[in-house]
């Protein structure tokens, strides 16, 4: 939860200004989809931080890591995140 309502957040109006998204939700969303490899709710209970396995906490940690390290695509992971929703605008890919 740190990670992505604080930490990314002040990242994104700092040093990562090349990111796709700013806010907390947009990062939770990125992170939980990926993890979940589509679009979090039709995998995981809401509240989310309340019902993920301990499996799915740690690989949501690492990737946020990762994202921060610059070792993964933050934009990548935007769009396969809307893609999921089928919310993919024209263009975007």
């Amino acid at each position: 939860m740190t990670l992505t309502k604080e930490t990314m957040p002040q990242l994104a109006r700092t040093s990562h200004q090349h990111w796709p998204v700013q806010n907390d939700h947009c990062f939770q969303r990125i992170v939980l989809d990926t993890v979940c490899g589509g679009t979090w709710y039709d995998h995981i209970a809401r509240p989310a931080y309340k019902h993920l396995t301990k499996d799915q906490a740690l690989r949501a940690v690492a990737l946020c890591d990762r994202i921060i390290a610059g070792e993964t695509d933050l934009t990548r992971l935007n769009i396969q995140s809307f893609a999921w929703r089928g919310k993919l605008r024209k263009g975007s890919d």
